[in-house]
């Protein structure tokens, strides 16, 4: 039971009940009267109320439970889609604040303002507050994702992998300006402990580079995935690699890595080429700074694997001059936007003579790049297959005559400079010429006939 003190003037005469079971009692000059009935009194009444009902003695959640519980059955039948949402009566509630704005130093305010001693006090009125208390309880409209730009995606749009986390974190005065670091990798581990069992963690793999040769990658694991991304990102920017790059865009010539079961040749490319290759690759060619690249993987695409492997090789190539002056021999490069001009790359301080050159030395350049004779095989194009069927056999007879006609008449005109062959020379019937010679002089005797 509660006790409430209310007004006793009007309010007395109204508590009574025709049937006089109910007893009120006023309080009046100290002294205790019952079942008084005084219009001009001004005394409190003590009346027996009940507080305690339904809805306060049950916690909210129990309640909503009530009302939007649906059973077993009717979740298999899809009514759990159906169900009124729960909303959240507590949302935007703050301590201090209602419906009238009121300052309250040392809750809504603070008790010291400068040397001033801050004063309770009113303020205007603010609709606005109430209506977004109901809009952000309202449940009615359904929360949109948040869109990310197609460019921070990553590689696709569920997993982290590719995503840009900006610079690694400052380290006293020095500051990472220019680096960015790419997710290569971020996933869930476990492993078994003696006395947690077994125990979740995250793990990171992740490059940052400054798009000019620099780069470095690291890995990182925590108990949350942005503490394993900030460890990974702070490991790599502690393990910077520099790269050379030729004409700051590519690399100095083809070569062959292998780290594990993944092997990578690497083909260079001219400017404007692009970047052809798989993503990993991809994602480190950015953070190098380089532009033009074709990749090719063999064996296996482990994330891990791939990275370390196109390292290794990067580190590995040579400049034109190292290779120039370990062979002592002029490396010449032909090019095909060049019309396959020769163009010397680079000169060794003192060339070797033909006569100092050893019989049977290599000096083939695309094997000399590739280490352990690594090279790779150009598979031919494969057949079409119209190439199959016997009516293509039928057609190549038939156009045996005639197949490479046209290209040896352009070849002979280059060459000899008219339509002739070596025995043109003795024989005069062997000009090719003669039959149109021969159709001349037939077509003229017969205008002579005619006429």
């Amino acid at each position: 039971m509660a006790y409430t003190l209310i007004r006793a003037c009007n309010v007395l005469t109204r508590l009574q009940r025709p049937t006089g079971r109910r007893l009120t009692t006023v309080f009046t000059n100290g002294l205790i009267q019952n079942n008084v009935n005084n219009s001009n009194c001004q005394q409190l009444v003590i009346d027996n109320v009940r507080h305690a009902s339904f809805f306060n003695r049950y916690p909210a959640d129990y309640l909503w439970k009530g009302a939007t519980a649906v059973s077993n059955a009717g979740k298999k039948r899809g009514r759990l889609k159906s169900r009124r949402p729960i909303r959240n009566l507590n949302r935007g509630q703050v301590i201090g604040v209602g419906r009238v704005n009121i300052v309250w130093p040392g809750l809504n305010a603070p008790v010291l303002k400068g040397r001033e001693l801050v004063q309770q006090q009113r303020l205007p009125d603010n609709p606005e507050q109430i209506q977004k208390i109901y809009k952000l309880r309202d449940t009615s409209t359904r929360r949109r994702r948040i869109r990310i730009h197609p460019l921070l995606r990553g590689w696709t749009s569920a997993k982290p992998g590719g995503r840009k986390i900006g610079p690694p974190d400052p380290v006293g005065d020095e500051k990472f300006e220019g680096f960015e670091t790419i997710i290569l990798q971020l996933k869930q581990v476990t492993h078994m402990t003696g006395h947690l069992g077994r125990t979740r963690n995250w793990s990171a793999l992740v490059i940052t580079g400054n798009g000019q040769g620099l780069a470095g990658f690291g890995e990182g694991r925590g108990s949350e995935g942005k503490a394993a991304l900030r460890k990974a990102k702070n490991r790599a920017a502690q393990r910077l690699i520099f790269i050379k790059r030729y004409n700051e865009r590519t690399v100095f010539h083809d070569f062959f890595c292998q780290f594990g079961g993944s092997k990578i040749f690497v083909y260079k490319k001219g400017e404007g080429f692009g970047l052809r290759c798989q993503r990993v690759l991809k994602a480190c060619c950015e953070v190098l700074g380089i532009k033009d690249l074709r990749c090719k993987i063999e064996g296996s695409t482990n994330t891990r694997n791939v990275m370390k492997a196109f390292f290794i090789g990067l580190l590995r190539q040579k400049t034109h001059q190292e290779i120039a002056e370990e062979k002592k021999l002029h490396l010449v490069e032909f090019r095909r936007e060049r019309d396959n001009f020769p163009v010397v790359v680079a000169s060794p301080a003192k060339a070797r003579t033909s006569e100092e050159i050893k019989f049977g030395e290599l000096l083939d350049f695309k094997r000399y790049a590739y280490e352990e004779g690594k090279v790779p095989l150009d598979n031919p194009p494969p057949r079409p297959f119209y190439e199959r069927l016997p009516s293509w056999t039928i057609r190549q007879r038939k156009i045996a005559v005639t197949r490479n006609k046209e290209d040896v008449r352009v070849k002979i005109m280059a060459e000899e400079g008219d339509l002739k062959s070596f025995y043109s020379d003795e024989f005069k019937e062997a000009n090719p010429r003669m039959g149109e010679i021969i159709k001349r002089r037939y077509d003229k005797m017969k205008e002579q006939q005619e006429q």
